[in-house]
Parts: C-alpha cells; sequence; structure tokens
C-alpha cells in the first residue's frame, strides 16, 4: 500500500547503542512490508552517551536521569517528532517525567507488551530484565494492568542475569554461558508454571531464540518496534 504521508517518529536511544540498531532496522522493516519497498521511516534518533546513564543507584542518578531524557524527548519534539519512543526497558522508570516533558504522545514499551500478550491470550508469564526492571513495580504494574499474571522473580537469578545485560549483551558480546543461562532459567520458568516468557530488556534476543522457545516469548524490542510502526502509519494511507 502506498501511503500519502507518514508521522515522524523520535528515538531516545542509546540505551544501548547495540538494541537501538535493531529498533532502527525493525521499524524501517515493518514499514516497507506494509508500504512499498521503497519507502523509509521517518525516524529522529537522539542517541545518548550510556557511559552518563548507568550503575543508577540513589533517588537523585534518577533524577538526573529523568532530566536527561526529558531533555532529550524537547528537542525531538522540538525537531519534529509527533511522538517517541525510549529504546530501553529499565529507562521507562522515568517514563512519567519524559512524558510529562515531551508533548507528544511517548509509546510505554511495557503497555506495548501487555497489550500484545492480551491479543495473544498470555496470562501467566515470566518477567526478565536488569535488576530493576525484574524486582521493581514500575514495569510489573504495567502487565498486571493488562490482566497478566508475573511469577515472582528469582532472587538467586536477578544479578546474574544483570551481569550478562550489562557486561555482555549492552558491549555486543554476547557469550555461549549466557545462551546456556537463560536456557537453563527458561526451563526452570517452564517448570515452575509459567506459560510464556517476557523479554524485558532490549538487547536478550541476542540470546534467547524468540521464534523458537519451549514457551512463548513476547520480546520487548520487536513488539515495541512494531507499535512504533503502527503510530508511523495510523491515519496516513494515500
Amino acid at each position: 500500500m502506498e501511503y500519502s504521508s507518514l508521522r515522524k517518529l523520535g528515538l531516545i536511544g542509546g540505551m544501548s547503542w547495540v538494541s537501538t540498531r535493531d529498533y532502527y532496522e525493525q521499524i524501517n522493516r515493518g514499514v516497507r512490508r506494509r508500504a512499498t519497498a521503497m519507502t523509509s521511516a521517518p525516524l529522529l534518533i537522539e542517541s545518548l552517551d550510556f557511559a552518563q546513564l548507568w550503575g543508577l543507584a540513589t533517588a537523585a542518578d534518577w533524577d538526573r536521569a529523568a532530566e536527561a531524557l526529558s531533555v532529550s524527548a524537547q528537542r525531538l519534539a522540538a525537531a519534529g517528532a509527533e511522538g517517541l519512543l525510549i529504546c530501553a526497558n529499565s529507562m521507562h522508570k522515568v517514563y512519567d517525567q519524559v512524558a510529562a516533558a515531551a508533548g507528544v504522545p511517548v509509546l510505554h514499551i511495557a503497555d506495548c507488551v501487555g497489550r500484545a500478550m492480551q491479543e495473544a491470550g498470555a496470562t501467566n508469564a515470566a518477567l526478565i530484565g536488569t535488576h530493576n526492571v525484574m524486582t521493581e513495580r514500575f514495569y510489573r504494574e504495567r502487565l498486571v494492568a493488562h490482566d497478566v499474571d508475573l511469577l515472582p522473580p528469582d532472587m538467586d537469578m536477578v544479578d546474574e542475569i544483570d551481569r550478562i545485560i550489562y557486561d555482555e549483551l549492552m558491549r555486543g558480546k554476547p557469550s555461549r554461558e549466557a545462551e546456556r543461562t537463560l536456557k537453563t532459567w527458561i526451563t526452570r520458568k517452564e517448570q515452575s508454571g509459567a506459560e510464556a516468557i517476557v523479554l524485558a530488556c532490549t538487547e536478550l534476543a541476542m540470546i534467547v531464540d524468540v521464534d523458537a522457545n519451549v514457551l512463548p516469548v513476547f520480546d520487548s524490542t520487536r513488539i515495541h518496534s512494531a507499535a512504533a510502526v503502527d503510530f508511523i502509519l495510523e491515519g496516513a494511507p494515500g
């Protein structure tokens, strides 16, 4: 289908650059599939320096992150973005502040995942991501609001999974040992009664087979990118 106009979308990226690259590719592939082979997604990307935005521990640290992302959102909106994505699950801890500052819609990654799970009839899942995503309320509550029951986090695995994400995946250097660790963890979740897995880290698809696993896998990057495609094409048929 040809589209007479496409909505411009802003991406707050760099957290990490590895997953921002995946967003760019997935959004463009999605737009091309639904429009024409020569169509490219109109995107504005601000790639932040993640060295300034990781290892956040105190309230002051998170306030600083909220300010950095809010300023980024305002710059993208001022440059013409009609909507925004925060290209990282963990940084949705400051979503409310960023959305309030942006002045344009900001698509919440967990809401996108929750809607996809509802549509698929998935009501019970295990959540995997960074330490704050797995253990804090800001992400889990969004999924629960979409009628998804979540298994409690495995506290004996939280730190190891967090290490894999930051020390390997965000550096673009996944190991075979990390793949084995995640495969074992997912098998354990199936045995604990999970009916699905939520990849709530934008890099986890590097070591988890999204399309061929023992359980259905809801990949937040893929789902968020699909929602971005919907936004770009919404109301724009020629």
